[in-house]
């Protein structure tokens, strides 16, 4: 399947979730060579109407390459997808791979939140409550290189949604890697609670992304 492209475009990015775009987008303009990076030269599958593949894969890492070979494939175009979720730690890693569709429908946040949360409802001691949103982000060009970094943002799990910024987990995971209260003592809010700016310099998204740029700006500016 081909699929065409508006004139300018250099990059696709494998999403079809608007605020995944905007701060898959701020990480990468945060990075030498792409802070002038113009609207047009990014454009994403969801503006080009492409069909979301089957992700068969097993771990977050396969599962971000098959969307990025997928979308080389329908473009031409240097193609980055990543593939994030929720390991918690006393559910062996899970829901892991299946986090967007935890309860059963893809991309429910809240259904996934509320049935995330009533299955720990019994385990309250916060050591138990330990989980990391993990990313795995892809690039893929034409020419079939391929580069796939990670990135692990830990924390603890608070028994209700605080914070309206972010989406998914975010609401119910207090990252460990935050500035710290006005107290002076660990940082309790939740990833929802955080500015994007402040979300970006130590999200799993970010880390990867973070690494995975000067692949990025080789392929847009080599």
């Amino acid at each position: 399947m081909s699929i065409a492209v508006p004139a300018g475009a250099r990059l696709v990015l494998a999403t079809h979730n608007h605020k995944k775009v905007v701060e898959l987008l701020a990480i990468l303009r945060a990075q030498p060579g792409l802070a002038e990076l113009p609207d047009d030269a990014v454009v994403t599958a969801a503006d080009l109407g492409a069909p979301e593949p089957v992700e068969d894969g097993v771990t977050f890492e396969e599962n971000a390459l098959i969307k990025a070979r997928a979308l080389v494939r329908a473009t031409g175009l240097p193609a980055v997808a990543d593939d994030s979720g929720l390991a918690v730690d006393v559910l062996g890693g899970a829901p892991g791979i299946f986090s967007a569709r935890w309860a059963g429908r893809h991309g429910d946040d809240q259904a996934n939140l509320d049935l995330l949360l009533a299955q720990l409802a019994a385990i309250t001691q916060p050591i138990h409550r330990r989980a990391g949103f993990v990313c795995a982000a892809a690039l893929v060009t034409p020419d079939g290189e391929e580069e796939v970094c990670r990135g692990e943002m830990r924390g603890t799990l608070v028994d209700a949604p605080r914070g309206t910024n972010g989406f998914g987990y975010d609401p119910i995971l207090v990252p460990d890697a935050q500035a710290p209260a006005a107290d002076d003592g660990p940082g309790t809010r939740t990833a929802a609670e955080l500015t994007p700016e402040e979300k970006n310099a130590i999200s799993h998204r970010g880390q990867a992304f973070t690494e995975l740029a000067p692949a990025v700006a080789a392929a847009l500016l080599g």
